[in-house]
């Protein structure tokens, strides 16, 4: 019984070659319709990966006088990474500073001539974790303390933070977990369909296998390995297409003072992705079959 299970099993996925321009165009559909989904489904993590790491958070940004001595600038440093509620401390000297915007450019050697000379002032970047109740009256307090620094020219924030951070929670409970739930239903009805389209060509020979008595089972395992398999196969080609897209874009915010990184998909995200498509390549099949 169990050579039996494996030999049908391995026809599901050795039927593919039997009709190929049908499985290939498939195939192309299922990966096509799976790569939009999930680049979707890829923004919108992301999307709320980056705002839930900035909820309660604020970000500023201090800039010294150009040609501020490095050394007392430094002590600066120092004192800022003792300040209370400080997560992150980011600093540039100038000639960082210039080779972070070369590299922000992509100018190449353009501003090779600068080296050693740099026109741009000193830089801070420093994440706060937002403490008091009153937290607009906290920040401000806190933008007063660095402009009063020596040598300090300007301190930058946003106020827009600490309200964004505050709402986040909220809209992402009742906006962004239901419009993935919704794209998930989507994604797998226009699946299924694709694959039950795709095995109603196979018509005849169930109608010739159940002429000669073959048992139902017998006759629909080897189509629904078949629909997993075109469901699994074109999810992990989307995967990998969504990966290519991941790793050349991954750095195109990362830049200051945005800081923004595209991350990839979790695992388990990822892996539900495919399990949906599989699924659906299954139900899809399985339905094919009772409509005959």
């Amino acid at each position: 019984m169990l050579r039996i299970l494996i030999k049908l099993i391995v026809q599901g996925v050795t039927d593919i070659r039997h009709h190929p321009w049908v499985q290939v165009l498939t195939l192309a559909a299922v990966t096509l319709v799976a790569f939009l989904a999930g680049l979707f489904l890829l923004v919108l993590h992301n999307l709320d990966q980056e705002l839930k790491r900035s909820q309660g958070e604020i970000q500023f940004q201090v800039y010294w006088k150009p040609g501020a001595e490095m050394v007392s600038v430094q002590e600066q440093w120092r004192d800022l990474e003792r300040l209370d509620g400080l997560k992150n401390l980011k600093t540039f000297t100038p000639e960082q500073g210039l080779e972070v915007l070369t590299a922000s450019l992509g100018s190449g050697d353009e501003f090779a001539w600068l080296r050693g000379q740099s026109p741009l002032p000193a830089t801070a970047l420093m994440t706060f974790a937002v403490t008091g109740e009153d937290h607009h009256a906290w920040a401000k307090a806190i933008y007063l303390d660095l402009e009063r620094m020596p040598e300090v020219e300007k301190v930058s924030f946003n106020p827009l933070q600490l309200d964004l951070a505050r709402s986040w929670g909220h809209f992402s409970n009742r906006v962004i977990w239901p419009l993935i739930l919704f794209l998930g239903l989507v994604l797998a009805l226009v699946v299924g369909n694709t694959i039950k389209l795709a095995q109603v060509h196979r018509h005849q020979e169930v109608e010739i296998l159940r002429l000669v008595g073959a048992a139902r089972w017998y006759i629909q395992l080897p189509m629904l390995v078949t629909g997993a398999f075109l469901g699994l196969l074109g999810g992990t080609l989307a995967l990998l297409m969504l990966k290519g897209v991941q790793l050349s874009l991954k750095d195109l915010l990362h830049f200051p003072p945005l800081w923004l990184r595209l991350d990839f998909l979790p695992v388990d995200q990822a892996l539900i992705f495919l399990a949906i498509i599989s699924g659906m390549g299954v139900v899809s099949s399985w339905v094919a079959l009772r409509e005959k």
